[in-house]
């Protein structure tokens, strides 16, 4: 059974840092693509940052220069790490990770408040 744990969000001040873990079990992260969603209230969810299983890398605009994306394939664990945050950036946060033959996992959700 495939299980993703979400850790490491919480409540932090603009300017501030995150770094969300999601941690894999039953599924290799090495053979799979793993990334990340976000839902802030009363939106709805949409793409952060991907990472393939070849390590393409693809993070959007709004916080590319912001937020890094990697992976532990020894520790099957994939990292979002936070820079600079804004109060623009609170949702609640969603690890995934998709095989290659196309089947997707999701985890629980992780909420990331930024305010002062």
């Amino acid at each position: 059974q495939v299980q993703l744990v979400e850790s490491g969000g919480g409540l932090v001040q603009p300017g501030g840092s995150l770094r969300l873990s999601c941690a894999a079990s039953g599924i290799s992260t090495s053979e799979s693509d793993m990334g990340w969603y976000r839902q802030a209230s009363g939106q709805q969810r949409g793409p952060v940052a991907t990472i393939t299983h070849y390590g393409s890398i693809r993070i959007i605009d709004s916080v590319k220069d912001r937020f890094t994306i990697s992976r532990d394939n020894a520790k099957n664990t994939g990292y979002l790490q936070m820079d600079s945050l804004k109060p623009e950036d609170t949702a609640v946060y969603y690890c995934y990770i998709q095989t290659t033959r196309g089947t997707t996992y999701w985890g629980q959700g992780t909420q990331v408040t930024v305010s002062s």
